[in-house]
């Protein structure tokens, strides 16, 4: 096939590729089976290694987990990048007088009034996602608050992480973080296949997400399944000043939100 015809084909593929895997690992209502997707991916696969030249970060073929990149390096190690925005541990209380007292602060500190989203503590590892132009640029773990790993190829695995956005609205460039979580029939699996093997079985699904996330290689990470859900942005130029408009705002773009 001419470079142009691929080209154009490419574009389908992928548009189809990243609508079927949305459909799939966040809306929970797949459009096509198994064997359509697969066909899908082989086609796209064929065109790229015709044309190596088209190949881009962004690709769905960059998802299952090949430990040769678009660089052509496997990764041996993980690099520090440091965190535009300091990515602040979360705080706990179990006594409502410090939420009364921590809510007087607040009220105090802004001077006007507010309003609570209240959420879901999802256990795993922290993520911060940085996108650019509605693709992925760099995923990075919360280290020590300040930098952390750079584990962007790992992350491109996790079939709910979009590397490149649906709809607009979004800015040119912003942060997402959430959690990477090890959903229980990942971390079953996990286990039965390490006892098989006569290894001692994981802890938790939380030391088992931490542990995937720092695994070099990215063929290991996307067999076990790991899952990423979104609760906040950072950056300018954000659609609203209201955090639950912004959440709303990331689900149309692609991210899994939570519905609680």
């Amino acid at each position: 096939m001419e470079k142009a015809q691929a080209y154009i084909r490419i574009q389908e593929l992928r548009d189809m590729i990243n609508e079927a895997n949305r459909r799939y690992y966040v809306e929970n209502s797949p459009t096509l089976s198994d064997y359509e997707f697969d066909m899908l991916l082989k086609e796209l696969e064929a065109l790229e290694n015709e044309h190596p030249e088209l190949i881009t970060p962004d690709s769905p073929t960059q998802k299952v987990g090949s430990d040769l990149k678009v660089s052509g390096k496997p990764q041996k190690e993980f690099e520090q990048f440091p965190h535009r925005y300091p990515m602040l541990s979360l705080g706990n209380t179990y006594d409502i007088t410090e939420v009364q007292a921590f809510a007087d602060r607040a009220s105090k500190g802004i001077g006007n009034s507010f309003t609570y989203s209240c959420e879901l503590k999802f256990d795993g590892t922290a993520i911060s996602l940085t996108y650019e132009n509605g693709k992925l640029l760099r995923a990075v773990t919360r280290g020590d608050g300040e930098s952390g790993d750079d584990v962007t190829a790992n992350v491109r695995t996790i079939g709910s992480v979009p590397l490149r956005l649906r709809g607009e609205g979004y800015p040119s460039i912003f942060e997402i973080r959430g959690e990477i979580i090890m959903p229980y029939a990942s971390f079953e699996r996990l286990n039965r296949e390490r006892e098989a093997a006569g290894e001692a079985p994981m802890a938790n699904p939380r030391n088992a997400a931490s542990g995937t996330l720092k695994q070099q290689s990215s063929q290991v990470v996307a067999h076990r399944g790991l899952d990423c859900t979104l609760y906040q942005l950072a950056g300018e130029g954000l659609p609203s000043e209201s955090h639950w408009q912004n959440l709303e705002a990331a689900r149309s773009w692609g991210f899994k939100i939570s519905e609680h």
